[in-house]
C-alpha cells in the first residue's frame, strides 16, 4: 500500500502597494490541510492552525533562505555587517529608473524628480504588531490570519478578488483642486500616512514601473493543484487535470490533461468592465450574435468612412487607434475579407 501526501496552493504574485509603489509581495492560497492518496481514494485532512511560534519560525527560514537565493544569484553582496544590492546597470526598456523611484516612495520625472512623494498624515501613529498568525523580522512580513471554511464559499471568493485586485483603485483615486493627482490608502500607514499626492506627469510614472516583465506568469499552482498534478481533476471543480473523469471514455490516453474551455472575450468584458456586446443598443434585448473579428486597420479604416457616410453616430472621426499606431497611413483600401473562425476563447 502506497500512502502519498500532499498540500496545494495558488500563488499571485502582486507587485504594487497601497500607493501604487513597486512591492512585490506573495498572496498565497493554501489549503487548510493535506491531500491523502491512498491506492484508489483521495482524502483530505484538515491540520491545526500555526502558532506565533511557528510563523516567527517560518518567517526567519523565509528570510534566510531568499537571502542566500539572491548571493547565489549575484544579486546581493554580504559582509560582515550588513548585505546590499549589486543589480546590473543594463536598463533596455528604460524602466529602471522608474522601478527604484516606485521602491523608494520618490518622484520619478518632472522637475522634482528625485524628491519624496508628498503624503498626508490624517491619524496617529501606531505601534508595529507582532502577534497571532502575524510575524515580522528584518524588513519580512508573513501573514496567515485569514480562513476560509468549507462551507464559506462567498468568503473564498471575496479573499481571490482580493488578492487578484488591480493595482488601481478608482473609488480611492481624485482631482485636487491644484490639478494633481490624489490617491487614498487601501490601509493607512502606521505612521498615520492616508493620502499621496502626485503631479499628473509623475501619476504616469507609477502604473508604468508596476509592468512586469514579459512572458512572466504572475499565478502560479502548487501541489495538488499543479497542472501536470495526478489528482488536480479529482480535487478540483473543473476537473481540470490528468485522468479527468469528464474525458475519461473519450480520451485514449487517459494521461493527457483535460482542459476545459475557457471564457470567450465576450465573456470576459463583462465580467471585468461589465461591458456586454451581446446587448443591442437600440432595443437593449441580448440578441446580438459575434459573426466576425475584424483586426486589419486598413479595413476597420473603409468600414468606418462607411459608416461615416451613413450619418452613424459610430464613424472614423470619433473613433482613434492606439497612439503607436495612430501615426501609421492606412494605403490598403482594397477588398477584404473577413474572417469568420477567429477564436474569442483564445
Amino acid at each position: 500500500m502506497v500512502i502519498i501526501s500532499n498540500t496545494g496552493a495558488v500563488t499571485y504574485i502582486q507587485r504594487f502597494g497601497s500607493a501604487l509603489n513597486l512591492n512585490i509581495h506573495f498572496h498565497m492560497l493554501f489549503l487548510e490541510g493535506v491531500i491523502t492518496q491512498e491506492d484508489a481514494k483521495v482524502k483530505f485532512s484538515r491540520v491545526k492552525a500555526p502558532s506565533h511560534a511557528d510563523m516567527e519560525h517560518l518567517v526567519h527560514v523565509i528570510s534566510h533562505r531568499i537571502a542566500a537565493y539572491l548571493e547565489r544569484a549575484g544579486l546581493i553582496e554580504q559582509d560582515t555587517n550588513s548585505a546590499f544590492l549589486d543589480l546590473p546597470l543594463e536598463d533596455e526598456n528604460g524602466r529602471l529608473h522608474l522601478q527604484a523611484a516606485s521602491v523608494n516612495y520618490r518622484i520619478a520625472v518632472g522637475k522634482d524628480i528625485g524628491k519624496k512623494v508628498f503624503t498626508l498624515q490624517t491619524l496617529p501613529a501606531q505601534d508595529e504588531d507582532n502577534y497571532g498568525q502575524l510575524a515580522q523580522i528584518d524588513g519580512f512580513s508573513l501573514h496567515a490570519g485569514v480562513f476560509a471554511d468549507t462551507h464559506q464559499a462567498q468568503k473564498l471568493e471575496r479573499l481571490c478578488r482580493y488578492i487578484a485586485r488591480p493595482a488601481v483603485s478608482e473609488k480611492r483615486l481624485s482631482l485636487t483642486a491644484t490639478g494633481n493627482i490624489r490617491y487614498e490608502l487601501k490601509t493607512p500607514y502606521k505612521d498615520g500616512t492616508t493620502h499621496v499626492f502626485f503631479s499628473p506627469f509623475d501619476f504616469i510614472s507609477k502604473p508604468a514601473a508596476l509592468v512586469p516583465p514579459p512572458r512572466l506568469n504572475l499565478t502560479r499552482f502548487y501541489g495538488v493543484f499543479a497542472p501536470n498534478s495526478n489528482v488536480r481533476a479529482r480535487v478540483t471543480a473543473s476537473q481540470r487535470g490528468k485522468k479527468s473523469p469528464r474525458l475519461a471514455e473519450q480520451l485514449k490516453d487517459p494521461e493527457q490533461p483535460y482542459h476545459a474551455r475557457s471564457m470567450s472575450w465576450a465573456q470576459r468584458l463583462k465580467r471585468v468592465f461589465n461591458i456586454d456586446i451581446t446587448v443591442c443598443e437600440a432595443c437593449k434585448k441580448t440578441n446580438v450574435k459575434i459573426i466576425a473579428c475584424i483586426t486589419e486597420a486598413a479595413i476597420i479604416q473603409k468600414i468606418l468612412t462607411h459608416l461615416d457616410k451613413q450619418d452613424s453616430p459610430i464613424t472614423a472621426n470619433s473613433c482613434r487607434a492606439p497612439p503607436l499606431n495612430e501615426s501609421m497611413q492606412l494605403t490598403r483600401l482594397d477588398d477584404f475579407v473577413i474572417q469568420r473562425d477567429f477564436d474569442f476563447g483564445a
